[in-house]
């Protein structure tokens, strides 16, 4: 806590400002944007490795939090104070940190990929800065980033290799397919038959089983698009640049559109349960990786000069 209450007495409205907006890297949100973008239009294999990176950080991440437990700083010290911007994105448990896994995880995987060094370093600040927001904001202890940048750092270096030859030998991201698939899977049935009585409140279980069957979703729909494809999905990720910025802003508008639009059908048919939840991430995966796709060869005509 002495380090949380070093940030704590450094605290202006500027750096309050400045390490709001840098948080935001570590969200859903952003997420699913870099993933997407490098799967469209860079490559499709390294955007498996971050889809796959983040998918299996977030997992690891979600059991841990149940596992142990950890209130959130404030609630640790009740003397201490948070930035109250940042009170709305810190649910569930603290430990570990799930915005700097997932910050650590996509872009300290574009890091690892990249060639181009001013990219990399660029990645990496990022890679830096998120978890110290974290820690400015009053919401995660030095423990709680440490971890996650661990975690993270090892799913970055431990998968990249299974992708970087991934088209010679597409066997290890079959099988580590279905490891994801047989993993989410089994933090469903922890969430839903453990018994954790008064030890877990309510929200942090709640919080836990939607995360538990959020990435069922993504994963089940990752397998139907393999299955789908009779193998990995392919497609021509080069477009003039109207085509990839016209490919990436009209994709993405329809990932959002069917992530908040499927929302009250799956509220409707499935109620509280949130099997919704599953089935809506799983219908987002496999638009995003499969049927939007489809539509690559019109945008990579799109602008290009007649010879």
């Amino acid at each position: 806590m002495r380090l949380l209450y070093f940030f704590q007495s450094v605290r202006n409205p500027v750096l309050d400002a400045f390490f709001a907006v840098i948080t935001k890297l570590g969200e859903e949100t952003a997420f699913m944007v870099a993933a997407i973008l490098v799967f469209w239009c860079i490559s499709r294999n390294m955007g498996l490795y971050l889809l796959s990176t983040g998918f299996i950080g977030t997992i690891i991440n979600q059991f841990l939090k149940l596992l142990f437990r950890v209130p959130r700083p404030w609630v640790l010290d009740p003397d201490f104070s948070i930035v109250e911007s940042a009170r709305a994105e810190a649910t569930g448990y603290s430990f570990p940190s799930g915005h700097t896994q997932s910050a650590v995880g996509t872009f300290g995987g574009i890091a690892r990929f990249t060639r181009k060094h001013w990219l990399r370093w660029a990645m990496v600040a990022i890679c830096v800065l998120v978890p110290l927001s974290r820690m400015y904001l009053g919401v995660h202890t030095p423990m709680d980033v440490g971890v996650s940048v661990v975690i993270a750092t090892a799913l970055v270096f431990l998968l990249y290799p299974i992708f970087e030859k991934m088209d010679e030998n597409p066997k290890g991201f079959y099988i580590l397919a279905a490891c994801m698939a047989l993993f989410s899977l089994a933090y469903v049935l922890y969430v839903e038959l453990f018994p954790f009585g008064d030890a877990v409140g309510e929200d942090n279980l709640t919080h836990g089983i939607e995360n538990a069957y959020t990435m069922l979703g993504c994963v089940l729909g990752l397998l139907a698009t393999l299955f789908l494809c009779k193998g990995l999905p392919r497609f021509e990720t080069k477009a003039t640049l109207l085509g990839q910025i016209l490919k990436l802003v009209l994709g993405l508008a329809l990932v959002l559109a069917l992530k908040e639009g499927l929302k009250p059908l799956m509220e409707l048919i499935f109620g509280e349960h949130p099997a919704g939840r599953a089935l809506r991430y799983f219908v987002i995966v496999v638009f995003a990786t499969w049927l939007w796709p489809m539509t690559f060869p019109f945008f990579s005509k799109l602008g290009a000069k007649k010879k």
